[in-house]
């Protein structure tokens, strides 16, 4: 019987480090931090740091989201570090606050939530935290607004530990996205009002995060809470974690962000091509297909030659566009990146 027939009967296994695509979790290793390695405040909702990652602050606390080079072990070079700013000592019942990433509908699927054969899933990371006690995670989907929490214990404050969680039973209920919408959360919780509170070890339907024995991490001043090597794959075992190179981990997290442009003087050029007789416009394609048409947002001042600063034109899953009016100048029509000027593509989750 084959090593990959092995692992299948037994749900995972320990010395799988040789298989790959097990792992659903884009950037678990947090070495892709596209918009800025610094800190972050989260105050407010779908804030993001770390590439396919965003933290949640709803309510009066505050935390900071950087990158961070303290890790568990050689295996890892980064982990993300959260730092409570703004403590919220008495929670309200419809606040919270939580980091998560969403996973992909087409990269959740394989799991069957919504139906019969719907299957276990193991989610495994490592955590430091100043704060000990016990701690939440939820597994959740926006469509089907169905919920599932496991607590967790950190055993030992500033002192890196390795958590496997497992969900035995997968969700054979509700309506789950199985295409390029939201697919599925995974929440880390620091303190949720009672709203956000319901019992561990069910599926439920509803949005929650956390049980009343979350530990007050939010309220904790100055708390810091590092999370690295996360993974959630099939099955009842969790396997060593699936090591992408920068490359394969970058493109992966370009399909819902990147940047064009915002780097040294004269680092990225391109040419315009005439339209109209007052307008030029050039076409560019993607790094990777897009997970949905994106958002084009222009940014700062480009160095430009005959052409005004250009603007936002038009964008496709593979492709985008940027127009500027001509300056009645001669010459070709050209601009230029410098430490400013860009434009970002978004079509996160």
């Amino acid at each position: 019987m084959s090593r990959a027939r092995d692992l299948a009967d037994l749900g995972g296994s320990a010395d799988a480090g040789g298989l790959t695509g097990r792992n659903m979790v884009i950037n678990g290793a947090f070495p892709i931090f596209q918009r800025g390695t610094s800190a972050t405040t989260v105050n407010g909702n779908d804030i993001f740091a770390a590439d396919r990652f965003k933290g949640w602050a709803n309510g009066g606390g505050t935390f900071t989201v950087e990158q961070s080079t303290d890790v568990p072990n050689n295996e890892f070079e980064f982990s993300a570090k959260l730092t409570n700013t703004a403590t919220d000592g008495s929670v309200a019942a419809g606040d919270f606050y939580a980091y998560a990433t969403d996973i992909e509908g087409y990269n959740v699927s394989q799991l069957a939530y919504g139906n019969s054969d719907a299957k276990a899933v193991t989610l495994s990371f490592w955590v430091k935290s100043s704060l000990a006690g016990t701690y939440c995670i939820a597994l959740y989907s926006t469509t089907a607004n169905r919920s599932h929490i496991k607590e967790y214990t950190i055993s030992s404050a500033n002192t890196w530990e390795k958590k496997t969680i497992t969900i035995s039973s997968g969700d054979t209920t509700g309506s789950w996205n199985r295409t390029n919408g939201n697919g599925l959360r995974i929440y880390w919780d620091f303190g949720s009002g009672s709203t956000y509170q319901a019992s561990a070890d069910t599926w439920l339907a509803s949005q929650d995060f956390s049980t009343t024995n979350q530990a007050a991490w939010i309220g904790s001043a100055s708390a810091t809470f590092y999370i690295t090597g996360i993974q959630l794959e099939v099955g009842q075992a969790a396997t060593p974690f699936e090591h992408r190179s920068y490359g394969e981990e970058l493109a992966l997290c370009q399909r819902y962000y990147y940047e064009s442009g915002g780097t040294a003087t004269n680092d990225w050029g391109q040419k315009g091509y005439q339209t109209t007789n007052s307008y030029v416009a050039n076409t560019l394609s993607h790094p990777v297909a897009m997970r949905a048409s994106p958002t084009l947002t222009k940014a700062g001042t480009f160095v430009t030659s005959a052409i005004a600063q250009p603007t936002a034109l038009g964008t496709s899953t593979t492709s985008w566009q940027w127009q500027a009016q001509k300056d009645g100048s001669s010459g070709a029509w050209f601009m230029y990146s410098n430490s400013s000027g860009k434009f970002t593509l978004q079509s996160e989750l």
